[in-house]
């Protein structure tokens, strides 16, 4: 295990060394320039798209909003609770800005993978539509890079298993045993039968399910949080100023706290922000490919909020409640340091992160399994679309019960092998996306032809 912890040590240093970050940065940056900034200047009509969105309008399975939901549902997950806490554990209260940097350029990411997604979808033998970044290789870039779509739908079907599944079991599992001492066992056996429950029926069930839980947990978290930002007040000012210090500067040792240096901070603020919003991974195309939408760009423009409510909203809730209420210094790391900030400000407040922690890791699950289904479906068809929910269910309980550093490195790891392949279609599509887009709001951004018909 010795052997294999280091060698998955070593190739995670490898991908997400300076080349990644300033892969995923710049890949985001140049795609947020060639919009002309558009994701951000035009949220307003991603929410007002968001809301018209909740019935489908064109060929698809689900509805544009629960095509969000279903992404939301993969990715407001242990990232935003014990991903964000991590984050500053390591390097600082100034990883919080490079998480939202990376979430700004992000924005403009999502946007164009859910363009590629619903532009060069496909209708697989059970007529369902399929479509993500290795349909978009395969599409878009033609027969000479189908390779890269072999490579991404690999990664993904594997690091599905790490992100999605065992480091969100485990997740629970730990939580739910140090605040209400539930066997780990147990609770790989109540995870295995809840989603067995929902991911048997598919992307439909999958949707319905995240239209309704998502929208329910997100909005009880953002209140218990800002409940505890609203007690910690007199420290906001402070905590904001040690976020932007120590941005640029190494934050010192402070009780609990080894201190950092810069480039902790961005290497840790901009992984973890990945690891939560998953911007540039390529996974959450394969959620918009099947929504009912009149368009790429309709689609587009909903899928970018995604990364806003992720962590603009949602992480910044968690990063300033840990910050502000002094958790940061305690020397505790992951949920407990979650834990710790809210326990600190709320009666009950630790409790209350162990149910959000396991509601947001259930539905992880749940959008992760389709993700990895989707990418084995990719490789070696239909048939295999049963097996591998199977495995799926099984895994969790292995999950639960597995040892979290591990978990946490290998999936960290595979994140980072996904995301290479994607951000290099992502650049090679990028005239394709400016042109829609540019079309679009031509137009006015009334309407749209009707995009995403099946592949010939």
């Amino acid at each position: 295990m010795e052997a294999l912890n280091s060698i998955v040590g070593a190739i995670n240093g490898v991908v997400w060394g300076p080349l990644m970050l300033v892969l995923i940065l710049g890949v985001g940056f140049f795609l947020q320039v060639g919009l002309k900034f558009m994701p951000i200047l035009r949220i307003g009509k991603g929410f007002s798209l968001l809301f018209q969105g909740r019935e489908g309008q064109g060929e698809g399975q689900i509805s544009p909003f629960n095509a969000l939901m279903t992404s939301l549902s993969a990715t407001i997950g242990t990232g935003n609770i014990a991903g964000v806490a991590t984050a500053v554990f390591l390097g600082g209260p100034g990883a919080l800005f490079w998480m939202w940097m990376t979430a700004l350029v992000g924005m403009a990411t999502k946007y164009a993978e859910a363009v590629c997604a619903v532009k060069y979808r496909e209708k697989d033998e059970l007529g369902n539509y399929v479509g993500g970044p290795m349909y978009y290789i395969k599409n878009g870039l033609g027969a000479k890079w189908a390779w890269l779509g072999v490579a991404f739908a690999l990664f993904g079907a594997i690091a599905a298993f790490g992100i999605g599944n065992g480091v969100q079991a485990n997740g629970v599992a730990q939580v739910l045993e140090s605040n209400f001492g539930v066997n780990t066992s147990v609770t790989g056996v109540v995870l295995m039968v809840l989603t067995a429950a929902v991911i048997l029926g598919g992307i439909t069930r999958i949707g319905a399910v995240a239209g309704k839980l998502v929208p329910f947990m997100a909005i009880a978290y953002i209140i218990a949080g800002l409940l505890v930002l609203l007690i910690n007040i007199g420290n906001i000012g402070h905590a904001l100023s040690l976020v932007f210090t120590y941005a640029f500067t190494p934050s010192a040792a402070e009780g609990g706290f080894a201190g950092a240096a810069v480039w902790a901070a961005i290497r840790f603020g901009v992984a973890r922000g990945v690891f939560s919003n998953e911007a540039g991974l390529g996974s959450a195309p394969i959620a918009h490919a099947a929504a009912e939408t009149k368009g790429p760009v309709n689609q587009g423009l909903i899928a970018m909020l995604g990364t806003f409510i992720d962590t603009i909203i949602v992480c910044s809730i968690t990063g300033l409640a840990i910050i502000s209420s002094g958790a940061w210094t305690s020397g505790e790391s992951g949920a407990a340091l979650t834990s710790l900030a809210f326990a600190n400000s709320l009666p009950g407040g630790g409790h209350l992160i162990a149910i959000a922690l396991s509601i947001f890791a259930f539905t992880t699950i749940l959008g992760w399994s389709f993700y990895g289904e989707k990418c084995v479906e990719f490789l070696l068809g239909v048939k295999s679309l049963m097996p591998y929910r199977v495995l799926w269910i099984i895994a969790i309980y292995f999950g639960a019960t597995a040892d979290l550093g591990f978990i946490w490195l290998l999936a960290d790891t595979l994140n980072a092998m996904m995301a290479i392949p994607n951000l290099i279609a992502l650049a090679l599509l990028s005239p394709i996306v400016f042109k829609l887009t540019k079309e679009f709001f031509a137009s006015n951004g009334q309407s749209e032809e009707p995009g995403g018909s099946p592949a010939e």
